[in-house]
C-alpha cells in the first residue's frame, strides 16, 4: 500500500504524526528508531518565553487513559530554533511546530517568528486560556476561534493547522470557524477536561485540580468529532485521540481524516508510532488497498 499523503501542500511519507506533548522534540524516541521515518513530528508546545509548567502532581493514570496538567512546560521558541529544529531537519523530519499563548499578540508573534524558519506546518493550540478574556480558552466558541485564526493567518506564511478543543457545544461550527478564519487544516481532538480525587486524603490528585484526559478512553468521542468536523469543512482534518494500532488509525481515515497523530500511546510504548504505521500497512495488504488515500472518507453508512 502506498502510504504517502499530502497535508495542505506538505508531502508526508505516511499519515502518522507524533502528537505534541508526548514526543518532546524527538531525541529520546530516536534512540529506539529513526524518527525521520514518521509522517511528521508535532513538537512540544512552544511559547514565546520558557515555561516551567504546573507544580506536581501533574500526571495520573485513569481507566484506559491518563490525566495531565503539565502546563505547557517548554524551553521557549528561541531554544527550540537554536537546538532542536536543526537536528530535526537533519533527520529529514516533517516538523509541525505547535504554538501556544495567553494573548492574541502571543500567537501572532509565534506565527511570525516561526514562519521565517524551516518548519513545515504551524499547529496553533487554541485550548489555552485567554488571559485578557478572564481565562476562557480561545477555542471554546466559534467567534473566538475565527478571530484568533484570522489574526494569526495575517502573520503566518507557513501552512496553518488549528488544533481544536473537544470542550465545545458544536465541533462542526468550531471547525468551520477555523476554516473561515484562514486555517489550511484542523487537528482534533485535544484533551477532554477531567479530574481525579484521592478519597483517602479527600483532595484532588492533580495540583491543578483538573487536567486533560487522553488515551483509548477518549477514542469514541474523538472519532465522532472528527467525523462531524470532516463533514463540515473542505480543508484537511488530522485526527487524534487514543490511537494505539493501525486499525485505530484506519478508523480515523475512514471518517474523513487525511492523517493522524499518536500521543498518549508513546508514553507506555516508545515504538507506538512505528507500530501504527506497520499496522496500517498490514491492513492494506490484508484488504487489498493499493493506496492509503483510498481510505480517506470511505466510511460506509449504507
Amino acid at each position: 500500500m502506498k502510504m504517502g499523503v499530502n497535508l495542505c501542500g506538505v508531502e508526508l511519507k505516511n499519515p502518522v504524526i507524533a502528537a505534541s506533548g508526548t514526543f518532546g522534540f524527538g531525541r529520546e524516541y530516536d534512540e529506539f528508531y529513526d524518527v525521520g521515518g514518521l509522517g511528521g513530528i508535532s513538537v512540544k508546545g512552544l511559547t514565546r518565553l520558557p515555561r516551567l509548567g504546573n507544580p506536581p502532581h501533574r500526571i495520573t493514570e485513569t481507566p484506559a487513559g491518563m490525566l495531565n496538567s503539565v502546563g505547557l512546560q517548554n524551553p521557549g521558541v528561541e531554544a527550540f530554533l537554536e537546538k532542536d529544529l536543526p537536528w530535526l531537519l537533519e533527520k529529514g523530519a516533517v516538523v509541525v511546530a505547535n504554538a501556544a499563548g495567553s494573548t492574541e499578540d502571543d500567537y501572532c508573534y509565534m506565527a511570525e517568528r516561526l514562519s521565517g524558519t524551516g518548519i513545515h506546518i504551524l499547529e496553533m493550540n487554541i485550548s489555552c486560556p485567554n488571559v485578557k478574556e478572564g481565562g476562557v480558552a480561545f477555542g471554546t466558541k466559534p467567534e473566538s476561534v475565527y478571530k484568533i485564526t484570522k489574526a494569526v493567518r495575517a502573520h503566518c506564511t507557513k501552512p496553518l493547522m488549528v488544533k481544536l478543543s473537544p470542550n465545545v457545544a458544536d465541533i462542526a461550527e468550531v471547525a468551520l470557524a477555523a476554516q473561515e478564519g484562514g486555517a489550511d487544516a484542523i487537528s482534533l481532538i485535544n484533551t477532554l477536561t477531567g479530574m481525579a480525587v484521592d478519597v483517602r486524603t479527600r483532595r484532588p490528585v492533580l495540583a491543578n485540580v483538573v487536567g486533560g484526559l487522553s488515551g483509548p478512553a477518549v477514542r469514541p468521542v474523538a472519532l465522532r468529532m472528527c467525523w462531524q468536523a470532516a463533514k463540515a469543512v473542505s480543508i484537511p482534518v488530522v485526527g487524534m485521540g487514543g490511537i494505539e494500532s493501525g486499525e485505530d488509525a484506519i478508523a480515523f481515515l475512514l471518517v474523513g481524516c487525511t492523517a493522524v497523530q499518536v500521543g498518549t500511546a508513546n508514553l507506555h510504548n516508545p515504538y507506538a508510532c512505528m507500530d501504527v504505521i506497520r499496522g496500517m500497512e498490514e491492513y492494506g495488504e490484508k484488504y487489498g488497498v493499493q493506496d492509503v488515500r483510498e481510505l480517506i472518507g470511505a466510511l460506509r453508512l449504507d
